[in-house]
């Protein structure tokens, strides 16, 4: 056996630890059906109580609305979009979107780092030199890959964050490009959020499916196909050479 595989044996319950910490506070949150109360109707109706906290504690109620989206990030809750609403809602379109884009790069930087270091580092030791030959080819490119990933909006946020914990992307490049990668999708749900209080007094649902109409998709694909232009260049370049 060599001696990463021995370490990677050797402390295998350590490197588990916060997967399983991770693991059971999504179990903990299906289980009590936390899901019933991170709805738009909840949301509706106590939004009074929020506007009047946000009003009275300031800065503790941005950290505290940071902190919320970051653990449900880093749980993988299925909460995102009624988060975001709620931050456009309660501080405005740029400071909502703003908070809810830091609390979410915290969240998946806790995911990726729990995931990399329990699962993936060892299933590159066990897949051997298969998981290093798509590692390279990422690796070759990652900022391009990385910010194509989070600004098309159609992959879900926590696929991406475990799919890159896999391939051992460097956290420095994580972080940065995730920053920047969600800015448009957040910004465009907590403008969204920052009109719910005409949703909330006709009685009627706003579009939650807004990233997907072609006046907004559109443009986010747009973007995103930017970031990768660098490789397309540098491929048709390397056969014409």
């Amino acid at each position: 056996m060599s001696e990463p595989e021995k370490q990677i044996q050797e402390f295998s319950f350590t490197r588990m630890l916060p997967i399983l910490v991770l693991a059971g506070g999504l179990g903990t949150f299906l289980f009590l059906c936390g899901s019933e109360y991170l709805t738009f109707e909840t949301f509706k109706v106590n939004r009074g109580l929020l506007l009047d906290f946000v009003e009275w504690n300031g800065l503790v109620a941005v950290l505290a609305y940071m902190a919320v989206y970051a653990v449900a990030i880093a749980f993988s809750l299925p909460s995102g979009v009624v988060l975001t609403l709620a931050g456009g809602f309660l501080f405005g379109t740029l400071g909502g979107g703003m908070i809810a884009v830091a609390g979410a790069t915290i969240g998946a930087t806790v995911l990726f780092l729990a995931v990399r270091t329990g699962l993936g580092e060892p299933l590159r030791v066990r897949t051997g030199s298969a998981m290093r030959k798509i590692e390279e080819e990422f690796h070759e490119n990652a900022w391009s890959y990385l910010l194509f990933l989070r600004l098309v909006p159609v992959f879900p946020f926590w696929i991406v964050n475990l799919a890159l914990a896999f391939l051992g992307v460097g956290l420095k490049a994580f972080i940065i490009t995730t920053l920047i990668g969600i800015i448009p999708g957040t910004l465009i749900y907590a403008s969204l959020g920052n009109g719910l209080g005409v949703f909330f007094d006709q009685d009627a649902m706003p579009n939650l499916n807004i990233i997907l109409q072609p006046e907004i998709l559109l443009p986010l694909v747009g973007l995103s196909v930017l970031t990768v232009i660098p490789v397309i260049y540098k491929r048709l370049k390397t056969r014409q050479e």
